[in-house]
Order: C-alpha cells, then structure tokens, then sequence
C-alpha cells in the first residue's frame, strides 16, 4: 500500500506541475475573479496542506518554510488578499512543493507507515486532485490553452461508434442505504454513514442533457421567460444577464459556437452540456416538463440493483454503477484522458443495472439536494472540508472528465453554490 501511495503523490505533484507548466509569470496570478485563485498561490497551498497533515501533523516534523502558515493557510488568508501576498517566486515554489513530495514520499517508505500515515497521505493526494480539477476550470475561466501533459494524461482514448442512447430508465424505488459503507477503506466526513432512505418508483435519464437538447431551450427564449426560473435564478440571470450558457456565442453565420479553453468549436450535439449552473439546469428542467433528481435518488440508480430492491437487501450496493472492478478507459472518461467530453452514447460498459450511463465520469452533475449533513455526522481532521458548507451549497454527482478515477465511488458528494457556471457541470434529469 504504501508504495500505490508513493505512486500517487507522484502523479498528483506531477499533475500540478504539468498543469501550470507552460504558463507565464503573469499567467500565473491572473485577474481578480471571486470564483479562481491565483494558480501561484494554489500550486503552494497543495503542498502546504500536504505538509501540514502528513509532515507535520502526523510525522512531527518542523515546517519546511517558517512563513509558509502565512502564505498558504486558506482558512485564514481572505480569498482578496491572495493576489497581495508576498508570494515566493515561481522557482522557490516550485521547489517547495517538489521538497514536501519527496518527504512524505520518504516517510511512507519508512518502516513506521502505520493507517493514521496512510489516511492523512490519501486525504492531502485527493485534497490536490480537486485542486487539479480546479485549476483546469481556472484554465478554461481565463482562456488559457488547454495543458499538456507528461505520461498518457491528456491522450486520445479511441472511442467505438455506439447508437444514440435515449429515453429514461425505470427505477423501482424501495429502501436503500444512503451514504458509504463502513468497510469502504476511505471516504470523506460528508459520506458518513449509511442511513436507510425510502426512495419511490422514478424514471431518470439514460443520459445527461445533451447541448443539441439545451440549445432548443436557449433557441425557444428559454433565458428570456421567467416562468422557467426560480425567484432567486432569475436574479441571478438578470443580475448578469446571462442569455445563454457562459461559453457560447453565435457565429458570423449566425451558428451556435462554444470555447474550449482558446479555442471555439461549433456546438456538438451528442456532447453533455456542461459549464451550466444549478439555476440554468432548474430552468431547462421545468421548460421541458421534468426535473433534476434528489442526490438518493441518483445514487439508488447509479448503486443498486433489481434483485436488491425485489429481495429487499437495502444494504447490498455497487462501489460503481457497473460493479466493483476498477474504473477503466472502456468505462470512464476521467483523468484528463480525452481533454474535453466524449459522445453522450459512448462507453456502454459504464452502464447501471438500470441502463443509466456515464453515470461516473464526463460530466458531474447536478442534483435538487441542498448539501446537508447525513445523521450523526462527526467532522474530520480537517474541520473545514464540509461543516461551513452544509446549507449553502447544491450537491453534484458522479465526477467529470478532468476527475482522477482514484478519487470517486458511487457515494461521493461534491458542492457547489447554485450560481457557479465555471465548474465542469451538467445534468441528467427525471420524470416528473
């Protein structure tokens, strides 16, 4: 185990760096924005978190810089202050977070890797996976090209032709266990622990929304009628004028366009709709007659399975909506494998029992949930990961493609406040 940890510090340090690799000084600070932080500051506070958990926190070792608590804490610096920081410079960053690597690389091969070791080397590696995941949406946000990558990241999968997927899968509905099992070897505060939930018989997409299904949304005034809406999405959708998705336009020809990082392509319509928030899917949902479903029910059609429902076993679940076996490529579109989304249809062998697909991987996805805790909750180590959170936010499922396949499981939980657009999120949705 601890040498598959070794590895995995490796791969996320090495992901951090290929992600700002070819990025200038300035490119590296970037504009003011409330939704990114500067990426200089953000490569430092990886390592820093890491440092303090694994370094610190469990190996009693003294910090590597005296100011790095006055640089890197992001519980105590103000997101605004970021950007005045007496930040170190791009080289004695770099070399910092390289220095934190191959210490707790030396600390997991010493003889003393005991579990508390190995939680907090997990916890900090997927703590700096997320921070990946954000940095490729800083990217995209500031219309920086798209990153290249040392190793097989960022390769082209070849993808088979598959038939367009349509239509809803029927989900009986019945008594499950909400929330990640005790035996799972490690999940996060807000999947803690598996509680019985009554789910009833609903019908839930087969696939996410397409941009061919939400461009005839935007095409039918859909930004424009505020029946569509919530009170509180059309104060949002006034109060920045959105008229459609955030990185669409029109073309010369009058043609629908979208960016990708630097550049634009025409809309693909099998391709998941993506970089649309909470309100905008709200919006799509009730001008087309349906609605987002609840986070239980997402993970009772990604988890279980028809003979558990009939037999009435809540417990029995799967760890991935097609069984326990590894996310592979014929399954998933993650970790920056194809640098962008792949075809709505494609990868059949990611299916639920119930036929949903994609139901991991592509494009997270929005549900109606408010993030709340689940009963009995007790905070982690880091007390900030979930509890300030809890209420203010709307839950995503499933991961996208920049999401390291390490990371997720049926029950992961991710969250967002309703008006973010920059993250790499979608929807599926239900019948009403």
């Amino acid at each position: 185990m601890s040498m598959e940890l070794g590895e995995w510090v490796r791969d996320a340090r090495q992901r951090t760096l290929d992600l700002v690799a070819d990025l200038d000084d300035e490119q590296l600070m970037g504009p003011y924005l409330p939704i990114i932080n500067p990426m200089l500051w953000e490569i430092g506070h990886v390592a820093w978190f890491q440092e303090k958990w694994v370094l610190r926190h469990v190996c009693k070792r003294k910090p590597i810089r005296e100011d790095a608590d006055a640089i890197w804490d992001s519980i105590a610096i103000p997101h605004t202050s970021r950007w005045d920081l007496p930040l170190p410079s791009r080289d004695a960053t770099i070399a910092y977070i390289c220095d934190v690597r191959d210490h707790v690389i030396e600390a997991l091969q010493g003889d003393t890797c005991s579990e508390r070791l190995s939680y907090f080397v997990r916890y900090t590696t997927f703590h700096e996976d997320m921070h990946n995941e954000a940095f490729t949406y800083t990217r995209q946000t500031l219309g920086y090209p798209p990153p290249e990558f040392s190793g097989a990241a960022g390769l082209q999968t070849p993808i088979p032709q598959t038939p367009p997927i349509a239509g809803d899968a029927e989900v009986p509905g019945g008594t499950f266990f909400l929330g990640a099992a005790r035996d799972e070897p490690f999940v996060f505060d807000n999947e803690k622990w598996a509680y019985p939930v009554e789910i009833e018989p609903f019908a839930i997409g087969r696939a996410p929304v397409t941009q061919a299904d939400y461009l005839v949304f935007v095409e039918d005034s859909g930004y424009h009628r505020a029946e569509f809406w919530t009170t509180e999405g059309w104060k949002w959708r006034e109060s920045v004028n959105a008229e459609y998705p955030v990185y669409w336009r029109k073309d010369a020809d009058g043609g629908w366009i979208r960016r990708h990082f630097d550049q634009w392509f025409p809309i693909d319509p099998n391709l998941p709709i993506i970089h649309v928030n909470w309100y905008e899917a709200m919006a799509y949902c009730q001008w087309a007659g349906r609605r987002l479903p609840t986070e239980a029910e997402w993970e009772f059609a990604a988890a279980m399975e028809p003979q558990s429902c009939e037999n009435a076993d809540a417990s029995r679940k799967r760890r991935f909506p097609w069984g326990d076996a590894n996310p592979s490529a014929k399954r998933v579109n993650m970790d920056w494998r194809n640098l962008g989304c792949v075809d709505v249809s494609a990868l059949p062998e990611s299916d639920s029992a119930f036929g949903c697909r994609q139901m991991i991987g592509n494009v997270w996805e929005w549900t109606s949930s408010e993030f709340r805790p689940y009963p009995g909750f007790v905070k982690d180590a880091y007390e900030e990961y979930s509890e300030p959170w809890f209420g203010t936010r709307k839950v995503l499922r499933g991961g996208c493609w920049t999401t390291r396949s390490r990371m997720l499981r049926n029950t992961w939980r991710n969250f967002y406040t309703p008006d973010r657009r920059d993250v790499l999120a979608g929807f599926r949705t239900c019948a009403l």
